[in-house]
């Protein structure tokens, strides 16, 4: 398993302060949060800068996030796919192996809906295929249909295309309707991502993406789902995501510390620099 940290971590830095103090932290991968590598790339600098950045400071970006909205009607779908067909871009020039796409279908759904799920599935897997990208579905706790890892397995394997995976987020699975057995529905070929965070001292009910804290400090039994991870002898990236507007407050670099020192621990990889 490879450790990374999401930049979604330290959403106040910049794109360069989070690689270069990542780096410093002893982090050798990193999860590209897209709004903020796009934001950069709007400051005068070019793809060919962020790839020199990222050799400098000997750090691989793996994996991208977050791609929403492909399940969206009218303008704001339409929006959503040319935004993904440019991101697909954007990750091939910099070799970014696996884009994450949330899977926010909202209510109501009719079988039509589940019908055209499938369909924009299988359209994203071909244009990802395209590019030589893979796509990690995230299923999300309060989606009207993939709110659970059964179903997001479920939907996966029905489109049965190779470029088309899972992203299994532990705050969605711990949130969310998933239950432990779900775990059997991952194996080496389907799943693509791994994101960890916590949750302390709130009911599932009422946890949301800014009450998330580091892994192994709160309330998630995490060891199941990583003895999951050896078992089916998953060789991809687990990154430590968290949206708290408290952590984000926490300097890039201290973080980068604190956050892989705690992502190995979980990851029996504590002995590991």
């Amino acid at each position: 398993m490879l450790p990374a940290l999401s930049q979604v971590c330290t959403l106040n830095a910049s794109f360069s302060q989070d690689i270069e103090d990542f780096a410093a932290g002893q982090c050798q991968f990193v999860e590209v949060w897209l709004t903020k590598l796009e934001e950069y790339l709007t400051t005068g600098r070019t793809v060919s800068d962020v790839r020199e950045l990222m050799e400098r400071n000997q750090i691989a970006a793996p994996v991208a996030s977050c791609q929403g909205g492909l399940f969206g009607t009218g303008e704001a779908g339409q929006e959503a796919w040319k935004h993904l067909e440019q991101r697909f871009v954007l990750c091939r020039e910099l070799k970014i192996e696996t884009l994450v796409v949330a899977c926010d279908i909202v209510a109501p759904i009719r079988q039509a809906d589940i019908d055209g799920a499938h369909e924009l599935l299988q359209r994203a897997a071909i244009a990802a295929a395209k590019h030589d990208i893979r796509i990690a579905l995230e299923f999300r706790a309060h989606a009207a249909l993939g709110n659970n890892l059964q179903t997001a397995a479920a939907l996966v394997g029905e489109v049965g295309h190779a470029n088309l995976g899972l992203c299994l987020d532990l705050f969605h699975y711990y949130v969310g309707p998933s239950k432990p057995e779900d775990l059997a529905y991952i194996n080496s070929v389907n799943l693509f991502h791994v994101q960890l965070c916590d949750i302390a001292d709130t009911p599932r009910e009422f946890a949301r993406d800014s009450d998330r804290i580091l892994p192994g400090e709160g309330d998630i039994a995490i060891e199941p789902v990583i003895n999951r991870l050896r078992e089916i002898e998953y060789r991809g990236c687990v990154s430590v995501e968290l949206m708290n507007p408290q952590i984000w407050q926490v300097p890039p670099r201290q973080f980068g510390e604190i956050g892989m020192t705690s992502l190995r621990k979980v990851l029996g990889q504590a002995s590991m620099t």
